[in-house]
């Protein structure tokens, strides 16, 4: 373990890639729905074209408002306010106004584009290659190394399996949880939601309690 960062300077590193990930992109990180959305770019960039007309979060508003108007009508007891002309603002209540302004903005609560992801993607690839070769430790293999093959198994066809069946689980988990280490673990946590504090308990429990297995019972 010598050959690697310490710890401290790892949660450093990892601190900095978080922050600024955060500042430039104003979303959560996350590496699993970034691979999700880039492996369906085609159906994410129908949907960023469509969202392109709604940049605006006032001319959202106002085009909601109207079309709720539209559709329950403006007689007493309708809900919402009287439907005004197309292109102008209506009249809002102060309450009302106060609320929006301290809920986030529409374009934030957005998936950032598909473009950031994408170069999330690439730069999480490109990274790990330049440390393995500046480091003299890149070596391309077909198994996993000693300690996987000493610990589970030697088998090249179990070890696809298990590594298949991994890869499912993890992908089902993430979906279930509503994302994967990295979004809950260094972006949840960091911004205290509770949900992501829930989520990197079990799934860093869970681990601990999997590793007790194998090296201690198994």
């Amino acid at each position: 373990m010598s050959t690697y960062w310490p710890w401290w300077a790892g949660a450093i590193g990892l601190a900095l890639v978080t922050i600024a990930y955060a500042l430039a992109t104003d979303r959560s990180f996350g590496v699993s729905s970034a691979w999700d959305r880039v492996l369906h770019w085609r159906s994410e960039r129908h949907l960023e074209r469509m969202e392109e007309e709604f940049t605006d979060d006032r001319a959202l508003a106002d085009a909601l408002a109207a079309a709720t108007a539209e559709h329950f009508g403006t007689g007493p007891g309708a809900p919402g306010l009287p439907q005004a002309p197309y292109g102008t603002s209506q009249p809002q209540d102060p309450d009302l106004e106060s609320t929006a302004a301290a809920s986030p903005s529409v374009t934030s609560l957005r998936p950032a584009p598909l473009v950031t992801q994408a170069a999330l993607l690439v730069s999480i690839f490109l990274g790990g290659l330049i440390a393995a070769v500046t480091s003299g430790r890149f070596r391309l293999r077909l198994d996993m190394g000693p300690g996987f093959r000493n610990l589970v198994t030697a088998s090249p066809t179990v070890m696809i399996a298990l590594l298949f069946v991994g890869g499912v689980l993890v992908g089902f988990g993430t979906r279930l949880a509503g994302g994967c280490s990295s979004g809950h673990g260094l972006n949840g946590c960091g911004r205290l939601r509770p949900v992501s504090i829930v989520a990197t308990a079990v799934f860093f429990g869970t681990a601990v309690a999997v590793s007790f297995l194998l090296w201690k019972v198994i």
